[in-house]
């Protein structure tokens, strides 16, 4: 990596409430998270560490998160049907508190 090119790996470490790390696709996170993108290309720590904690988000929420910024960037071109994304109602409000924060 030159002088000139921002810190490029493929993934980034998310770190939940836990301690447990997540890795996600670089691109998918800078595409589907407006919080994340600011985070990862902004004058911020997370952008040379390539590591955001998320001390607030718990595990299983954070798996939750990640798989619908994957769902998110899978169907966001597509022109047919896009199938629903299941979202188990006793997790719902904690979802939704995460997903505003990470703006997704």
């Amino acid at each position: 990596m030159d002088a000139e090119t921002p810190n490029t790996t493929q993934f980034v470490k998310l770190v939940s409430a836990e301690g447990s790390e997540f890795y996600i696709d670089r691109n998918v996170a800078v595409s589907a998270s407006k919080t994340l993108r600011t985070m990862l290309e902004g004058q911020f720590r997370e952008a040379k560490d390539n590591v955001i904690r998320l001390p607030e988000i718990s595990n299983y929420i954070l798996e939750r998160i990640l798989q619908y910024l994957y769902y998110q960037t899978k169907y966001s071109n597509s022109t047919g049907r896009v199938p629903e994304f299941p979202i188990e109602p006793e997790i719902a409000l904690e979802l939704l508190i995460a997903s505003k924060y990470l703006d997704c």
